[in-house]
């Protein structure tokens, strides 16, 4: 009897030297199970998620407004005819073509051949016969009043390009957003991976603890007591496995979510693949590091680009509306038949011969118009500044407090370690005792049970540290979740 007796606790102690060191061997993976870290299934979301390709014609779109706005700067050719004929009279036949190649600086060259004859030509009009009506012209037209320095079209291929980086920004903060979703989710995986290994070897433990005391129960060195209890502790930890399993099974069809194939086509996680955590957080815990996530926030945080961004065209309203408080005086000039007859013979050229000049000047009296217009451009400003001064604060603080949260976590997950190892002390002494007659299985069910609410606690809290550090790279707007500052 004392010799199985014997056995039993042989037994106990090595299956609870088995739970003790369950959480170091926990993370050892089979041979025939793949590792998938959370860089894999970033470099995998980079390339093939729908979302991340959605973000990129952000981008294309961006591209197309500038090329929108620098159709204002296409060269045009452009006709106009007219022709009437009446009774058998031929009362005009007016025709005009004209290539006009518009500049940045607004000095507009046009060139051009002008037909005019008929009867009823209009005398302004009318065009000498030995050129047969023709009459070819060149030359520019200068604003020297409004327009001169900006006007709408050149504001608006500054704007457009000022749009590019704001979609650039506004892609970065999308793309940051479901990688912080994706790491969330596959840090609850990791968690629910582990936490459903641990408590199959649990209850695999239960299972073979119920089996010995049973066999024992039949020799008479086991109650029918201890029996019952050791059934009711494997009844338990088989509950235990089962939620586990339901919850690692619908984690790893979140992080299927965001796994898609080059073709397309949404993948799903397999059975062979397990989360995995690589440990090299560096200096991530020192002040340093939080002084420079916070520098980097404040020069290149997405939502503080997009501001700057928007300040910016803010800036080009204000001055549009500056060159819109001057009074109109365009000038045009343009040689007729000068350095080119309509014959294509060339001559020499006067600027104060065969020419038309012309003078455009306009100036509203009051400008309320255009003062307003003035004024609210300033208030945009200002509001956008308040806005951008308020955002910067709010993400400095995010950082702040989210890095507090990390460095609270990493201490409470030292003690939480400490606990557990403190748990598996407690139970070898309870196997001790047991050993000496001053114990019984109860007392070492507890004990197993405190020790495994704190290796399943320690698991949780590494899933929720690591959740942290993405929700901090986040908080300090890192490009695409770099886990670096580089």
């Amino acid at each position: 009897m004392k010799k199985v007796s014997f056995i039993v606790l042989f037994f106990l102690s090595v299956n609870v030297s088995m739970a003790q060191s369950a959480l170091d061997s926990l993370f050892i993976l089979p041979d025939t199970v793949t590792a998938f870290s959370l860089e894999n299934m970033y470099a995998s979301m980079l390339e093939f998620h729908p979302i991340v390709k959605q973000t990129r014609l952000l981008g294309d779109m961006a591209q197309q407004e500038v090329r929108l706005a620098r159709g204002a700067f296409d060269p045009k050719l452009e006709t106009r005819l007219n022709v009437k004929e009446f009774d058998d009279k031929d009362y005009y036949n007016e025709w005009i073509a004209a290539f006009t190649v518009p500049l940045w600086f607004p000095i507009d060259p046009k060139i051009g051949i002008e037909r005019n004859k008929g009867a009823f030509v209009d005398p302004e009009n009318s065009l000498p016969d030995a050129d047969n009506n023709r009459q070819l012209f060149t030359g520019v037209s200068l604003p020297l009043g409004r327009g001169l320095f900006t006007d709408d079209r050149r504001a608006a291929v500054q704007q457009a390009k000022l749009f590019t980086e704001m979609a650039e920004a506004e892609q970065i903060k999308l793309i940051n957003k479901i990688l912080l979703e994706a790491a969330k989710d596959y840090w609850q995986w990791y968690y629910a991976f582990f936490n459903y290994r641990l408590m199959s070897q649990n209850s695999a433990i239960a299972e073979e603890i119920f089996r010995r005391v049973k066999l024992n129960s039949t020799f008479g060195e086991a109650s029918a007591m201890d029996t019952v209890q050791a059934k009711i502790t494997m009844q338990q930890r088989l509950v235990e496995r089962q939620e586990a399993y339901l919850e690692f099974i619908n984690s790893g069809i979140i992080v299927s979510n965001y796994l898609w194939d080059k073709e397309g086509r949404p993948l799903q996680l397999s059975g062979n693949v397990a989360p995995v955590l690589v440990q090299n957080d560096g200096e991530l815990l020192s002040i340093q590091t939080l002084e420079d996530l916070t520098i980097q926030a404040r020069q290149n945080h997405p939502e503080l680009t997009k501001l700057t961004v928007k300040l910016g065209q803010l800036e080009v309203d204000r001055r549009l509306a500056t060159e819109y408080l001057k009074p109109r005086l365009d000038l045009s000039y343009n040689f007729l038949n000068q350095p080119i007859t309509p014959a294509g013979e060339f001559q020499s050229f006067t600027f104060l011969n065969d020419y038309k000049f012309g003078l455009d000047f306009a100036m509203p009296i009051l400008i309320r118009k255009e003062r307003a217009k003035l004024a609210q451009t300033k208030i945009k400003i200002r509001g956008t500044e308040y806005e951008r001064s308020q955002t910067e604060r709010e993400i400095v603080n995010q950082i702040n407090i989210t890095y507090n949260q990390l460095v609270n976590t990493n201490n409470i997950l030292e003690q939480q370690n400490a606990v557990a190892l403190n748990y598996e002390r407690l139970l070898t002494g309870e196997l001790l005792n047991l050993e000496n007659g001053e114990s019984d299985l109860f007392k070492i069910n507890v004990q197993q049970e405190k020790l495994i609410e704190s290796q399943s606690k320690l698991l949780k809290l590494k899933a929720d540290y690591e959740k942290m550090k993405a929700t901090l790279y986040w908080a300090a707007g890192v490009r695409n979740l770099n886990l670096s500052l580089n």
